[in-house]
C-alpha cells in the first residue's frame, strides 16, 4: 500500500481475465404484417450487433441465407456489411 495520496493504490487487484460475452440481438422487435413482398413478409429493426447472416440465422436456421434479406432491401442496404441500428430491414417469408 502507498503511503502517497496523490499515488492510486492497486495493491489489492488481482491478475486474471475476463471475457464479457457479446449481447445477443434482441429479436422481440419483429413485426408480422403486410409488406409490398409478400402478404407473410415480416419487418425487423436492426440492434447494435446484428449482421445479415446472424438474422438470417434467426428466421431461417441458416445464416447462409444473408442475401435474401440484402436483395429484398436493396433500397435500403448498398453494402451488405454495412447494416446500421434503426434500419428497418423487410425479411422475406421462408421458402
Amino acid at each position: 500500500m502507498s503511503n502517497d495520496p496523490g499515488k492510486p493504490d492497486f495493491s489489492n487487484v488481482q491478475g486474471g481475465s475476463s471475457t464479457v460475452p457479446a449481447p445477443k440481438p434482441d429479436f422481440s422487435n419483429v413485426q408480422s404484417g403486410a409488406s409490398t413482398v409478400s402478404a407473410a413478409a415480416q419487418t425487423y429493426t436492426v440492434v447494435g450487433g446484428d449482421s445479415l447472416s446472424k438474422i438470417a440465422k434467426h428466421f431461417y436456421g441458416d445464416a447462409n441465407q444473408w442475401r435474401r434479406i440484402f436483395e429484398a432491401n436493396t433500397d435500403k442496404i448498398k453494402n451488405p456489411d454495412l447494416i446500421h441500428p434503426g434500419q428497418v430491414l423487410t425479411i422475406p417469408p421462408a421458402s
